[in-house]
């Protein structure tokens, strides 16, 4: 009789997602990432949500767009990279969000879940996952901001958000690829490269409230850079695996399978 009564409570407007367990894991670059899970109660009516609201959103995204999606994946994204560079486009302005997941602003995500959805219980349930509370060592935190990761519902809310993002880009006419939270845009000059970053960095603040992270962003060229969602280990070295990969990537500039410099930082 347990699903009777969860029913009920949603129908009614009175379900109240549990808090969400904490977990840390190491990430590549070292540090950790905080994924916030689901009990399996929420991670069934996240996954339902996901289902009726994946169709609806997903049209409505970019061709720039390859994370988190269905028939979408990073080897798209490197194999539109790769046209970009070898079309002359051979810098590029490289943009990680700074701690996304965790600053997420939730009136500006919930604005943009609204253009699709008008149904007030959906979005009163999507606020109420937001806005669940975070186990961590029995203590239950407050939460006022971000969409944290582990639960079937997150990816799909990035992608809501940030698609303003990917329009601005398209109509600038920019050369792009996003994957979830990382973002690269392929221009002809160091000088545009320094402009775009520029721009972008302002306008996520103020349209998105997001910052970028300067430490991890920069305007190279790409050879220089070590996408993580090019390859796991890409932010630890610049090991042959790595170079070898940025060779399949960039091996025809300027022609004739050309390969690049091997040495760090060439």
């Amino acid at each position: 009789m347990y699903w009777p009564r969860v029913k009920a409570a949603l129908l009614e407007g009175r379900y109240l997602p549990a808090a969400v367990r904490a977990v840390a894991i190491p990430k590549p670059s070292g540090g950790e990432r905080t994924l916030g899970i689901p009990t399996v109660l929420g991670r069934l009516i996240q996954q339902a949500l996901l289902q009726i609201l994946q169709p609806i959103v997903e049209p409505t995204f970019t061709e720039s767009s390859y994370g988190f999606r269905p028939g979408r994946n990073a080897h798209q994204a490197v194999r539109a990279a790769q046209r970009y560079v070898q079309e002359g486009r051979t810098w590029v302005v490289d943009i990680d969000l700074e701690k996304f997941f965790d600053r997420v602003n939730h009136d500006r995500l919930m604005s943009r879940v609204a253009r699709y959805v008008d149904d007030d219980r959906v979005l009163k349930r999507i606020w109420r996952y937001l806005e669940a509370g975070l186990m961590r060592d029995g203590v239950i935190q407050a939460r006022s901001m971000g969409t944290p990761q582990g639960g079937p519902l997150s990816p799909l809310l990035s992608n809501i958000l940030l698609t303003d993002w990917d329009r601005e880009r398209e109509k600038r006419g920019h050369a792009f690829c996003r994957y979830a939270d990382d973002g690269n845009i392929y221009v002809r000059s160091e000088t545009a490269a320094n402009r775009v970053m520029a721009s972008m960095t302002a306008s996520l603040e103020e349209r998105l409230s997001l910052r970028v992270n300067e430490a991890k962003s920069a305007s190279a060229r790409p050879w220089e850079r070590k996408f993580p969602w090019v390859h796991p280990d890409a932010a630890t070295s610049s090991s042959l695996v790595n170079r070898r990969m940025r060779n399949r990537m960039y091996g025809g500039v300027g022609g004739g399978g050309l390969l690049l410099p091997t040495r760090s930082g060439a």
